[in-house]
């Protein structure tokens, strides 16, 4: 509905700002982590100045870009034309990490897939929820995880459950994995304290 009706881009421009916001705060207090990553809808890239509304972010908290990871989904990402490609381009420009979020859902052109200009691929949690005693999921990890690495992009792993799938995952080369086999989503307190190593 959010979508719809446009508010979308309002919603979308209050949750990177209070990303960005958190996330200084914890760099402020000495805590230490590789990004935190926030989901960008399609209309926000359409019909938001999306460029601007994150440089406005970054700007008004001081997070370095470096600390920001963008996603964007797949099936969004592969219907867009060139001006997209652009944005994206002037994204990565200010130094954010981009990834394609629910990979192997939508139908890539590796063509267009290799002229995008983005960091990592994340292997939608329907391909890894069977692992690894599914061959069909079996086989499309591996494919996923060797294309990422051959084009020399970061793949990460959504929805690991559990010690198998994350074996599977790491022997394959998967780069990185989230899901609840390491944690459940917490409070912004509570994760400042797994960073600051108080809690295994």
């Amino acid at each position: 509905l959010a979508e719809e009706t446009g508010l979308i881009v309002p919603i979308g421009s209050w949750v990177l700002h209070t990303a960005c916001r958190q996330a200084k705060r914890w760099l402020d207090a000495g805590l230490e982590f590789e990004r935190i990553s926030v989901n960008l809808a399609g209309p926000q890239l359409q019909r938001g100045d999306i460029l601007e509304t994150v440089q406005q972010a970054l700007t008004a908290t001081g997070l370095p870009a470096s600390k920001l990871e963008l996603e964007v989904t797949e099936s969004f990402i592969m219907d867009q034309s060139e001006k997209l490609i652009s944005v994206l381009k002037q994204l990565r420009h200010l130094g954010v990490t981009l990834a394609v979020d629910d990979f192997g859902t939508g139908y890539s052109s590796l063509a267009r897939l290799k002229r995008l200009p983005i960091d990592r691929l994340k292997i939608d949690r329907s391909f890894v929820r069977e692992l690894p005693f599914d061959e069909d999921d079996t086989a499309i990890a591996r494919a996923v995880i060797a294309l990422g690495r051959s084009l020399g992009l970061r793949v990460i792993a959504e929805g690991v459950e559990s010690a198998e799938q994350a074996t599977f995952l790491h022997q394959e080369g998967c780069h990185e994995a989230q899901g609840y086999y390491y944690s459940k989503p917490v409070s912004a307190a509570a994760a400042a304290e797994i960073l600051a190593g108080k809690d295994t």
